[in-house]
């Protein structure tokens, strides 16, 4: 019997998550934005608006057990763990989800909500954050160290030992060398190759990548 699943986020990365949610024992059975124009993202799949919209709909649903997926990527990895400890508030545990084609080394650590998607890797001893998104692709090596709220998009690669604060994001097809530190609240632009540790607050692009401002 599938689990009930619900998803925050009312765009694409909903349509990926609800891909692959029955493979992983869930069904979706609602969705949620804060964005009043937003179209519902799922055929058949109710979608209700904001906070009190949530509210109202765990009201009428108080007796069912639920878990949660933050579908809220890029750049806004706060926003998408202030979500999660939202819906946790709410009694909604946080679903880990791991996409059937993903591999995830057995002695990994995969914080709770985080998501591992299609043809993605986690390498030996890596150890994620809470609400972490590896997207299509995309990888991390041995013994790397994500905190919480980090995104690494599609085909973004992480070597050896590489660790990266709250809430960064690292673009698609960017790539870390090994032993690297990257602070929290940064953007590594797409395609960048990072040969040195990055300070918190920094965006950096190119090859080398270049530190170009602060957030």
């Amino acid at each position: 019997m599938p689990k009930p699943l619900i998803i925050w986020g009312a765009k694409g990365h909903a349509k990926v998550l609800n891909e692959f949610a029955a493979s992983a024992g869930y069904e979706v059975i609602a969705t949620f934005d804060n964005n009043p124009d937003a179209a519902p993202p799922i055929d058949g799949v109710p979608l209700h608006i904001g906070e009190d919209g949530f509210h109202k709909w765990r009201r009428d649903n108080s007796g069912t057990k639920l878990s949660g997926a933050v579908a809220i990527g890029g750049e806004r990895g706060l926003v998408r763990h202030e979500i999660q400890q939202f819906l946790t508030a709410g009694g909604v545990a946080p679903a880990t989800l791991l996409h059937p084609t993903a591999f995830v080394a057995s002695d990994a650590a995969i914080g709770s909500g985080s998501q591992v998607l299609g043809l993605a890797a986690v390498g030996a001893e890596a150890r994620l954050g809470e609400a972490c998104i590896i997207n299509t692709s995309a990888g991390v090596d041995h013994e790397g160290r994500l905190g919480n709220g980090v995104h690494l998009a599609p085909g973004a690669r992480l070597a050896g030992e590489v660790c990266v604060g709250d809430y960064t994001l690292v673009a698609v097809g960017a790539v870390v060398l090994p032993r690297i530190t990257i602070g929290a609240n940064c953007i590594v632009g797409a395609g960048a190759v990072v040969t040195r540790d990055i300070p918190d607050n920094s965006v950096v692009y190119g090859n080398p990548a270049r530190i170009i401002r602060s957030r």
